[in-house]
């Protein structure tokens, strides 16, 4: 059972990881409107909203997607080494 679990936590970061460098990708060539951008958007933009509060862009730049990136993937190796240690 603490297999399925763990595949499906490395799965789910695996998705939210791609998901997110998708969003930063199609930001830039897709319009606003775009029904595919807004799903996207819908996902993604309130896990970003809490770090935009916290770090605002700094010029043209927006550091957010890479500070939720980092994140994520912190919080999937702890809970990862969490699960491996019930095996």
């Amino acid at each position: 059972m603490v297999g399925v679990i763990y595949w499906l936590v490395d799965l789910f970061t695996r998705i939210s990881i791609l998901i997110l460098i998708a969003h930063v990708f199609i930001s830039y060539f897709l319009d606003p409107y775009h029904p595919v951008r807004r799903t996207i958007d819908r996902i993604v933009d309130p896990l970003l909203a809490p770090i935009r509060r916290i770090l605002p862009p700094v010029g043209m730049i927006d550091f957010s997607p890479l500070v939720l990136l980092i994140l994520i993937q912190i919080a999937g190796r702890i809970i990862l080494q969490l699960l491996a240690g019930l095996r």
